[in-house]
């Protein structure tokens, strides 16, 4: 049964937050009867709305009903406030997040704002933040996909969040509690690679003082993420394709092969056809790792993933009292009215410096400044950042 319970006396409340669970692959369920059977030592987190019919939640039998009921933690939706704040009570057991729209609002900035009080539940849960629905089409499919224990190779513009998807493959998955190891395959040395995806004996090699066990043992019962496969050297493709057909490594120095049970994923950026046909990739095993190939995509196609993803970024950069600030509507608006050649790592630029560029907690257009208005034109950073700095002080 899941964590999350829903309080299902307000409507509205609960088609919002339910709607915004099923779109991230979070699991929930409805507070009910059945509550009291759960497992005394699972904890469990309700969420609900200030307009609940459950009891006054600014009074003392509210804490009673949690007790009784063994919730360890409480999130309370506030709309209608005249800002963004969070209000924590019992050292955060029971939070209060206030928020400057109402449930009956359509509008990006209500999607904004139900991201931040999404992220004060869900925490560091793996999910992938979304708002457009072929992006939330994505996820289902993830979901289902994590039962399986196919290959998967994820492709798709650099910044788009394949490393993301591929933890929540992970996470989803029967694998969950075992190890999630991720190896960039572009940032190790081609002559160290082997000996640590596979391991080595001690002397093996100059160096080798140690034996070595290397990340595919490493990761054994549980997922290993090869990043950037394509740029794997040729030789080291046909000992992978080996291990992927027997499910054996052979660490250098031995000759012994060493079972493993381990689910292989991998990403890139290229048009693996193109690199096949270069010769630059092995053609068998780029049909070993394709089991099941899924795509991401730019986030100029996906416009409305941003106030979620920008939720997600404030709320993670957020400053030592744990609450994020928060975007106004057109500083969002021309967060969404952007190209992102860079994507949610370009995103993820342009919010952090907005965070250091606003003098209060609310972030604003003037303090919106792109990648490309960094580098193109201005002499220097400083003349890029000129206006908006004078735009503070006046």
């Amino acid at each position: 049964m899941s964590n999350f319970i829903l309080d299902q006396s307000d409507e509205a409340f609960l088609n919002a937050v339910s709607f915004a669970f099923a779109k991230r692959g979070i699991e929930w369920t409805k507070l009910g009867d059945d509550l009291l059977n759960q497992s005394a030592n699972q904890e469990k987190c309700l969420i609900l709305s200030s307009t609940t019919d459950l009891c006054d939640i600014n009074s003392n039998n509210f804490e009673i009903f949690l007790r009784e009921h063994k919730i360890t933690k409480a999130v309370i939706f506030v709309t209608g406030s005249s800002k963004f704040e969070i209000i924590d009570k019992r050292n955060g057991a029971i939070k209060f997040v206030h928020v400057p729209v109402v449930l009956s609002e359509k509008t990006s900035t209500f999607e904004f704002f139900l991201s931040l009080f999404l992220e004060q539940i869900i925490g560091k849960y793996v999910n992938l933040p979304c708002g457009d629905v072929e992006t939330a089409d994505l996820v289902d499919l993830l979901c289902r996909l994590a039962s399986a224990n196919a290959s998967v190779l994820i492709n798709g513009p650099t910044g788009t969040g394949k490393e993301v998807v591929a933890r929540l493959l992970h996470a989803k998955s029967s694998r969950k509690d075992e190890p999630f190891i991720a190896v960039n395959c572009a940032a190790i040395p081609e002559n160290m690679l082997e000996s640590m995806l596979f391991g080595h004996e001690k002397g093996a090699f100059t160096g080798a003082m140690q034996a070595n066990s290397g990340l595919f043992r490493a990761a054994h019962a549980g997922t290993i993420l090869l990043d950037e496969i394509s740029e794997m050297p040729m030789a080291l493709q046909s000992k992978l394709l080996r291990v992927l057909q027997e499910k054996v490594v052979t660490p250098v120095g031995s000759a012994k092969e060493i079972p493993i049970d381990v689910r292989v994923l991998a990403t890139t950026n290229r048009d693996m056809m193109e690199e096949i046909r270069l010769n630059k990739f092995r053609e068998d095993l780029f049909y070993r790792l394709n089991v099941f190939p899924i795509s991401t995509r730019s986030l100029k196609v996906r416009p409305l993933d941003i106030p979620a993803i920008s939720a997600h970024l404030l709320t993670r950069t957020a400053s030592a009292t744990g609450v994020p600030k928060t975007l106004k509507s057109k500083a969002l608006e021309r967060l969404m009215q952007h190209d992102w050649p860079g994507n949610v790592r370009e995103l993820d630029n342009v919010i952090q410096r907005a965070g250091i560029l606003s003098y209060s907690d609310i972030i604003d257009e003037t303090n919106i400044v792109f990648d490309n208005e960094l580098t193109l034109g201005p002499r220097n950073t400083m003349d890029a950042l000129k206006s908006k700095l004078y735009a503070q002080v006046g």
